[in-house]
């Protein structure tokens, strides 16, 4: 990568936005720069009309390694610093975000690498990916919204012992257990990660992004409080450009033409 070429790319082809991490030199390490330009990104993405559905992925051989230990002050209070200000941003914007976002998990994602594709909503690995939580080999925990995504994902056990041992979960003991939801020939990640998100972009996204919002907030609530959130969130689906397109035409019998509205 010459130093003119930025850390993170952009691109956008009709309503999909892909996210490209571009430090293949470190396997998309995660440096300061490279986190402030995923929150500005994400943060723009979350406000652009235009964007429907999201693609983050890595250039090169690997999804992301996680935190560059190369450009790290690992002293008690950076360490906290870093974390409230950067990569819990990261976790909460794409967490928060109401348009789906697939991670396109070419090669290793590691540590954080790893945090940041449990935190996007849909997965696509590559046959030889391999998640993992590297954490523990160097004396810290799982962050970026591990213990979250982890201690939902997975049974208590498993998730401890992903965590306890940092081990490499490769793509297909990945898809088992839940982890990744499509394992595709290693060459096709991308491209198939981007067909999927066209086809989501091509839905009803508004609803989509409050099934998100109620499924966030039925995660950590009773059955009582997540009936009375549906409600409120199907109210406003209800009202929506979108929703009436959907009942317009199945009452004409054609394919509804949605715009996130």
């Amino acid at each position: 990568m010459s130093e003119q070429e930025p850390v993170l790319m952009v691109g956008q082809a009709g309503a999909v936005l892909t996210l490209t991490l571009n430090r293949p030199q470190r396997y998309n390490a995660l440096d300061d720069a490279l986190k402030a330009a995923l929150i500005a990104a994400l943060q723009s993405a979350s406000r652009d009309a235009s964007v429907r559905c999201i693609v983050l992925t890595g250039a090169g051989k690997a999804f992301c390694a996680g935190q560059d230990l190369n450009d790290a002050d690992l002293s008690p209070d950076k360490v906290g610093e870093v974390l409230r200000l950067r990569y819990n941003k990261i976790a909460g914007l794409i967490h928060g975000l109401e348009k789906p976002i697939i991670a396109a998990v070419n090669g290793v994602a590691a540590g954080a690498g790893m945090s940041l594709s449990l935190l996007c909503d849909l997965r696509v690995l590559g046959e030889h990916s391999s998640l993992r939580l590297a954490f523990s080999s160097v004396g810290l925990i799982p962050d970026c919204g591990a213990t979250y995504t982890l201690s939902r994902l997975l049974p208590r056990g498993i998730a401890l012992e992903i965590a306890y041992t940092g081990r490499a979960i490769e793509a297909a003991e990945a898809r088992a257990l839940g982890l990744a939801n499509r394992v595709v020939p290693d060459q096709e990640v991308v491209a198939q990660a981007a067909a999927w998100a066209t086809e989501l972009a091509a839905r009803p996204t508004r609803a989509l992004g409050l099934s998100k919002r109620a499924l966030n907030y039925a995660s950590t609530r009773d059955l009582e409080a997540a009936l009375d959130y549906e409600a409120y969130t199907q109210r406003i689906a209800a009202g929506s450009a979108d929703c009436r397109e959907g009942i317009a035409a199945f009452r004409e019998k054609r394919p509804p033409h949605f715009e996130g509205k």
